[in-house]
């Protein structure tokens, strides 16, 4: 694991997406195309809107999204109509894009998405994390029933979680299909999540999962802090 200290949240964002446009370029190289999950929410717009500037060769990625609340997919809480708002745009307006939910019906019977994203998995080569204050990545969180399955089911795909501490449903990657990743990153801010952090890599525990993800990623996760 690798740890990148910034000043602010702009060079945060601004050294994110530098990093990330070499990840989806040496995926590119190799294979000929390249799959990039990332997070929703607020913290990473910034960095959204410099990677759809980056060079790229854009019309060779898909962008998906390592997970989803269960709403319509031009509902404000949809982790997908924020990333189509940031990021598929400008430049990277030509990449592919694969959302989570496609519709009022799996919005409403997320175990419909799951089964259609499961039935042909797009496992991604570039995975872009954040972190919660209670330690949850994705939608791992600690209290989620589902957390066990997501956890130790072999075959990377999506799992269904429902968090109490969280709104809605959420589709999310398993933990075998994050360790799958040829890179990953994670992107926190702020002293809270700092603790979390330092205290997430002293033990893996599922009671922090992204503990997990840190200990067993096979090539190390790059961690961007400020």
């Amino acid at each position: 694991m690798r740890q990148f200290e910034h000043a602010t949240l702009m060079d945060q964002a601004e050294s994110l997406a530098i990093s990330i446009g070499h990840a989806l370029d040496l995926a590119i190289k190799a294979k000929g195309w390249a799959v990039l999950a990332v997070s929703g929410g607020k913290s990473p717009q910034a960095m959204f809107e410099r990677l759809r500037y980056r060079p790229v060769r854009w019309e060779a990625v898909t962008v998906t999204l390592v997970d989803e609340r269960a709403v319509p997919p031009d509902d404000a809480d949809s982790n997908g109509a924020m990333v189509r708002s940031h990021l598929l745009r400008e430049g990277a307006g030509v990449a592919a894009w694969a959302p989570l939910i496609r519709d009022e019906a799996e919005a409403a019977h997320p175990q419909s998405a799951v089964a259609r994203l499961n039935q042909a998995f797009l496992q991604p080569d570039v995975v872009v994390l954040g972190m919660g204050e209670d330690g949850h990545t994705a939608s791992l969180f600690p209290d989620a029933p589902e957390l066990q399955t997501a956890l130790s089911e072999p075959t990377p795909g999506y799992i269904v979680t429902h968090p109490s501490v969280a709104p809605h449903a959420r589709v999310t990657l398993n933990l075998a299909a994050l360790l799958a990743a040829d890179r990953m990153f994670l992107a926190i801010s702020g002293e809270k999540k700092a603790a979390v952090l330092e205290q997430a890599l002293k033990t893996p525990t599922p009671s922090l999962p992204v503990s997990v993800v840190l200990a067993r990623h096979r090539h190390g996760v790059d961690v961007f802090r400020v």
